[in-house]
């Protein structure tokens, strides 16, 4: 390994969590090369996203199951989220179908990658997955997690690991989750151990980032004996309880184990730490007072009369939400049906400072994941999408944490980062255009539409024209042209691919005249002004004339210039 480089390779990458939360870590950590692949859709979002944000070189949009070990460059730490579908917190555990379910099988990806790398495997690896991994499956309590130690240990890695819930060390989500590191036996890390269970407790990568006490009584140690077939079939078979405890590690199969009780008390962030302006919120995010009672019925308690498939009568219960969310807590775990309007026990809802109810804006999502501002921004990403995405994704504080202090196990000094994540957040964000300034085709945000219907619910945006263009707009043509100020003037907040209608806003008016957006795209002022010579990069609306409101109506567009609203809103009045 160079100096104070360390090259990543980064599998099942998502959006790059793993990535930004490195990054954030030090300079030091490089991905050379990451694969993101959605066997379930054939619209690759996360790919879009991490190719958006992070560029095309070295990214992989291919089935890690048909990549050749040849393919993939050497490296010095592997990382990745594998799948976790099949022992997910979302489903039952007697339902779930452990490592050899369909997902789980994604392990032997890794296994394979690292066995067929011989003697260029990574020195470190480090993976994140969901906290019940270590009791699965619900029949051998413990055996998934097992196999996956003794296959390490056979290709010559000590591993430890942590079940950490991200908000008990400040974090802005309650997200529980294991990480796992491990160490090949002849690297620097490896050599610095000298008692396993000082390692755990006080030494160690984990122990060091994240501080914890242990719990008395709950020492387990043991060893994992037999062929990974052996482990498969009789690991911990009969017994009610898995064997690991949520901190510990693995030495040439033999395990050391102990319950941990998290030890911070550093700052703490909130979810109403990390809301927007209500001003700036768009309207369809907000619960009108006709579907209120649907939300409420979801998150309150219930008793239900149901009739199982064999016949049999039984009730139903569940405990009452809070609704709204605790503003002054972490949020809840955000899960992948976040999204879309429909009312639902699991989705967030808050309640504004002017007593209005309202999700989660996908920036928002975002932000309790510890990403950055818009980092699942994409034209083809919808924001039902984005909500899906950041529920796959994991929380990159913890990530920077790890990484800091994996950095200093191998190099014996403190890191640094020219990236590291914020924590304080902008309650009015606008759109930073140049998230797309790496693209080699021009960014198109909506397609052109071919249909003339006025659609109420469709979204209108009304954008405010200044005083030297009022008169273009004034006129009466077919087509015109709008652009935005500069790249820091429009609320981040608006999802530019839904936008459909526009109307212009005069300032002593109001508005009055509708056009379609045809395309909306980034340009700039010079190629409609080019007298100005300024090519800052800008929103530019291609419309089309529609029709025009009787008379002009006072709209309150904020002191942002802007107002996402639907066209039924404008039309009913």
């Amino acid at each position: 390994m160079a100096k104070h480089h360390i090259r990543v390779v980064e599998l099942f990458a998502g959006v790059g969590g793993f990535r930004i939360g490195l990054e954030g870590a030090s300079d030091a950590y490089e991905t050379i090369w990451n694969n993101q692949w959605e066997p379930s859709t054939r619209h690759q979002d996360a790919s879009l996203v991490y190719q958006a944000r992070f560029g095309r070189k070295g990214h992989s949009n291919k089935d890690i199951n048909l990549v050749q070990t040849k393919d993939i460059p050497d490296h010095d730490l592997l990382v990745g989220g594998f799948p976790c579908q099949d022992y997910s917190v979302a489903a039952t555990l007697s339902k779930s179908g452990g490592i050899e379910g369909k997902k789980g099988v994604l392990w032997w990806q890794i296994y394979r990658i690292l066995d067929e790398k011989g003697d260029k495997r990574p020195q470190y690896i480090f993976f994140e997955n969901v906290d019940r991994l270590l009791s699965s499956p619900a029949t051998q309590r413990g055996r998934d997690f097992a196999i996956i130690l003794a296959s390490l240990a056979d290709l010559g890695y000590i591993v430890e690991w942590r079940i950490i819930n991200a908000a008990d060390y400040g974090m802005p989500q309650r997200r529980r989750r294991t990480y796992i590191v491990g160490y090949l036996k002849t690297s620097i890390v490896a050599k610095k151990i000298e008692r396993i269970e000082d390692w755990v407790k006080y030494d160690g990568v984990m122990a060091k980032a994240f501080e914890f006490k242990p719990k008395a009584n709950t020492v387990s140690a043991f060893e994992i004996e037999g062929t990974i077939q052996e482990v498969s079939a009789e690991f911990n078979k009969g017994k009610k309880n898995s064997p690991f405890g949520n901190a510990g590690i693995m030495l040439n199969r033999h395990v050391y184990s102990v319950d941990a009780e998290p030890v911070y008390d550093g700052p703490r962030q909130t979810l109403g730490g990390n809301l927007i302006d209500e001003s700036m919120v768009p309207e369809d995010f907000f619960i009108t007072e006709k579907e209120l009672p649907k939300w409420e019925y979801e998150k309150g308690a219930k008793k239900i009369e149901r009739v199982s498939k064999e016949g049999y009568q039984y009730t139903f219960s569940e405990g009452g939400m809070a609704f709204p969310d605790y503003l002054d807590q972490p949020s809840r775990t955000i899960i992948t049906g976040e999204g879309g309007s429909a009312p639902s026990r699991f989705k967030h809802v808050v309640k504004t400072k002017l007593g209005r109810y309202r999700r989660l804006l996908p920036i928002e999502l975002e932000r309790m994941n510890m990403f950055p501002d818009n980092h699942t921004y994409h034209p083809e990403v919808s924001d039902g999408r984005r909500a899906f995405l950041m529920g796959n994704a994991l929380v990159c504080g913890v990530i920077e944490a790890i990484g800091k202090s994996l950095y200093q196990a191998i190099y014996d000094k403190a890191p640094i980062s020219s990236k590291p994540i914020f924590t304080v957040r902008d309650a009015k964000p606008m759109l930073d255009l140049k998230l797309f300034e790496d693209e080699e085709n021009p960014i198109i945000f909506n397609n052109p539409k071919k249909l003339y219907t006025l659609d109420p619910t469709k979204h209108l945006l009304i954008g405010l024209v200044k005083k030297d263009n009022e008169k273009y707009f004034l006129q009466k043509e077919p087509t015109k042209l709008y652009y935005t100020g500069k790249n820091k003037t429009f609320p981040s907040t608006i999802a530019l691919n839904k936008l459909y209608y526009f109307m212009p806003y005069l300032k002593e008016k109001g508005v009055r005249d509708l056009y379609l957006i045809r395309v909306l795209r980034i340009g700039n002022k010079a190629e409609i002004h080019p007298e100005s010579k300024d090519e800052e990069p800008r929103l530019v609306f291609e419309l089309e004339y529609l029709e025009s409101l009787q008379d002009y109506q006072k709209v309150q567009i904020y002191r942002y210039w802007y107002k996402d609203t639907l066209l039924g809103r404008i039309i009913e009045k």
